[in-house]
């Protein structure tokens, strides 16, 4: 798929299947209202569905409010799989870095993530992000993309000596542990947590803030309880909870590097 250079373009790659709807759907429908075009690519070039379990709530028994995602998120859901960027990805093989101006790494912790989390490809393609001091953003076990991404001159991680944020301990463990009796180990996308190995690549421990944690999702109207991130040309964010205001800051920071 040839992709014409357009100003303000972003990139959002995601896994053929099992990312999160909400991280993806949400910052994807307020920069499309913004007037950013967003390409979307997949490991295979086809295209990709989210988690079904976060569309449907199916299996999580007495804590499906709790868990699935929310309605206005699944409505940008339904919004982002009719058009045609999405319906109709590139592959992480033909991402060109040049021709973006920055990209956003969704999370989920499906086991379909792996193949995004453990690309080579992927991963040496968000080096050259950073690398050119793009904006990056990323979200919940996108940050595990990140901290994974090696830059070449100094073999540390990309985000050795950023301030970040991820998907905090408790948040994944406390996850776990509401359905594991019956869901095994859907919540573990790897034995290690996200917070753990995103701390694992710091420099200093320090670096790694978890804000004030709480259940209550951000929405449009309501910031308070989100938490996010901002460290030069990288914004991250923990879960969907902070997905409205991790969206907006992306867009600032955006919007700022025009001028």
């Amino acid at each position: 798929m040839e992709i014409e250079r357009k100003i303000d373009m972003i990139l959002m790659p995601i896994p053929d299947y099992g990312f999160d709807p909400t991280e993806a759907a949400v910052p994807w429908n307020y920069l499309k209202e913004k007037g950013i075009d967003i390409v979307i690519a997949t490991p295979s070039g086809k295209m990709a569905s989210a988690d079904e379990r976060l569309l449907t709530g199916e299996g999580f028994g007495p804590f499906k409010k709790l868990l699935m995602a929310e309605p206005s998120a699944l409505k940008d859901y339904r919004s982002m799989t009719k058009n045609e960027a999405f319906r109709h990805p590139i592959r992480y093989s033909e991402i060109d870095t040049t021709l973006f101006t920055g990209v956003l790494l969704p999370g989920g912790h499906d086991k379909g993530m792996r193949e995004y989390l453990e690309s080579e490809i992927l991963q040496k393609k968000v080096a050259e992000f950073f690398l050119a001091e793009k904006l990056i953003g990323a979200i919940c076990h996108g940050t595990v993309l990140a901290a994974r991404t090696i830059d070449p001159r100094t073999e540390k991680s990309v985000i050795y000596d950023y301030q970040t944020t991820s998907l905090l301990k408790s948040q994944e463990m406390g996850a776990y542990y509401l359905t594991a009796l019956w869901l095994n180990d859907y919540y573990r996308t790897y034995s290690i947590t996200v917070e753990e190995e995103v701390k694992s690549v710091l420099k200093e421990k320090n670096q790694f803030l978890t804000g004030k944690v709480t259940m209550s999702r951000d929405s449009i109207k309501n910031e308070k309880p989100a938490f996010v991130v901002e460290d030069r040309n990288y914004i991250s964010a923990r879960w969907p909870g902070d997905a409205h205001t991790f969206a907006r800051k992306f867009y600032k920071k955006l919007s700022a590097e025009r001028f």
